[in-house]
């Protein structure tokens, strides 16, 4: 018998009850959308800055429907800017959105990873990779401990990890009953917690850049600055422990997860809405277990290898690992070469919904810079801190801050120049507000249901991004306390 969870189905159509709290919500921001602009132009919207997010907040956890809801509070913070060019602006943001250099490399890099991922499953090389898996593995605690072994091993990227993990382990952990939301809190804990501890991974080039750029760090020197700043990091530290403790079965299934896991253990493993590749059923694995094996490991170590040659690009990456497995599959004659392409296209498309969730998210990003919400925020809380509390305020309303907005990168080229002077100020030492700060990123990012390593993860795994996020968000919540207290400890 399967166990229905309604909280964890598929994206609901709004009920009559949903509808109405929407609409009274909608009816209470429009109010305050129309009192907001009486403001001059330029002048900061202060808390009126807030209304989008909530409405975002609200319509997401009533509806379960992510891109419409990101929408919709891009919609309504359009409205408070200016409600007579409402049709313009969206055009306009919409356009500048799709023109950003870092919307354009995810696509690429999203679209191509997913035509990669295709053709390695098509190809039946995952399913020779897992096959070989499965002969080692002889528990489901063991399945969870390797899930977890292998987010590690792919450090270099959390698109990569969220995505070839995910795919690769979704048979093992099927056959032993464990919930594509729990594979998913797996892959997706093992992401940006491990990128951010590493110093040669692309959130790590990223953020040393921006070191350098806002004068944190003298040029050249940015990497350095952040090596010595991973000690603090304490977000991915202890999401590490936590993930480990969860995989080995020391800490319990909580809140959503239970239910998941108990429809798993009912012979449901995949949710309802969550959506896999249809391989067909000519996919077969390799006859020859160790070309098999060889065929999906060949790749990956192609990708890793050509992303950090090309200075930890994955899109150069991805682009090189796609034409070496071509050629590859050419050389064995495994796939035609139109049935590759072919794979290509069907993998971009399966892209398409995490890639819309997270143009709509960026939609909202502009929309909340436009009406100060990042600057509002750190304002309104700087005249409460301290050298002491300065650290774990930082970090809450940072992660705070990436959660309402999903901008883990983005956010920080903002809100680099008020808060590196505010710690200065305190006497906070640069290392610690570096940690803070990265914390912040990985924090509002594991936890947020919008965010790009969820709704890949999700993707990746069979489940949709807010049956991810609700079953992950306690498990996430007691990494946010415990980095919290470490950093009014270490204060």
């Amino acid at each position: 018998m399967t166990v229905k969870t309604p909280a964890l189905d598929a994206p609901q159509k709004p009920n009559a009850k949903s509808m109405s709290v929407i609409l009274a919500i909608a009816g209470i921001i429009g109010t305050f959308a129309i009192i907001g602009n009486t403001h001059e132009t330029g002048t900061p919207y202060g808390w009126y800055s807030l209304l989008p997010t909530i409405f975002v907040l609200a319509v997401a956890l009533l509806t379960h429907r992510t891109v419409e809801a990101l929408f919709s509070g891009a919609i309504v913070g359009l409205i408070m800017i200016d409600p007579q060019q409402i049709v313009g602006n969206v055009v306009d943001v919409s356009m500048t959105v799709m023109m950003d250099e870092t919307i354009a490399w995810l696509i690429l890099v999203c679209g191509l990873m997913g035509g990669l991922i295709t053709i390695l499953e098509k190809g039946g090389s995952i399913l020779s990779f897992s096959e070989a898996l499965v002969t080692k593995v002889k528990s489901k605690r063991q399945s969870m401990v390797l899930t977890f072994v292998l987010g590690i091993l792919v450090f270099i990227d959390d698109y990569l990890n969220a995505i070839a993990i995910s795919s690769s382990m979704k048979r093992i952990t099927d056959s032993y009953k464990i919930s594509r939301e729990k594979l998913a809190y797996l892959v997706d804990s093992t992401a940006a917690p491990v990128c951010i501890l590493l110093p040669i991974s692309t959130w790590a080039i990223f953020f040393s850049s921006l070191l350098e750029d806002n004068d944190i760090a003298a040029s050249g020197k940015g990497i350095s600055a952040y090596i010595d700043a991973i000690p603090y990091m304490a977000y991915g530290w202890v999401t590490l422990l936590v993930v480990f403790l969860v995989a080995t079965g020391k800490i319990p299934d909580l809140g959503a997860m239970k239910a998941a896991e108990k429809r798993a253990q009912n012979g449901q493993v995949q949710p309802d809405g969550g959506v896999d590749i249809a391989l067909g059923e000519d996919v077969k694995a390799h006859p020859n277990s160790t070309i098999g094996v060889l065929n999906f490991a060949l790749p990956m170590i192609v990708l890793v290898a050509a992303s950090w040659y090309f200075d930890i690009d994955l899109l150069a990456g991805v682009f090189v690992a796609m034409i070496f497995t071509m050629f590859l599959y050419g050389v064995q004659r495994l796939m035609p070469v139109n049935t590759m392409f072919e794979a290509v296209y069907d993998g971009i498309k399966i892209m398409m919904l995490p890639l819309a969730t997270v143009i709509a998210g960026f939609m909202l990003k502009n929309v909340n810079d436009q009406l100060g919400l990042t600057q509002y925020v750190i304002e309104t809380v700087s005249p409460y801190l301290s050298a002491q509390m300065f650290p774990a305020i930082i970090f809450l309303v940072m992660a705070a801050l990436v959660f309402a907005t999903a901008s883990s990168w983005g956010l920080f080229a903002v809100a680099m120049p008020i808060v590196f002077p505010l710690g200065a100020h305190l006497g906070v030492p640069v290392s610690i507000t570096i940690g803070a700060l990265l914390s912040a990123s990985a924090a509002g990012s594991h936890s947020c249901f919008f965010s790009d390593s969820t709704v890949l993860s999700a993707q990746g795994s069979g489940c949709t991004a807010m049956q991810h996020a609700l079953t992950q968000i306690p498990y996430a919540l007691i990494g946010i306390v415990a980095t919290a207290v470490f950093f009014l400890v270490i204060a």
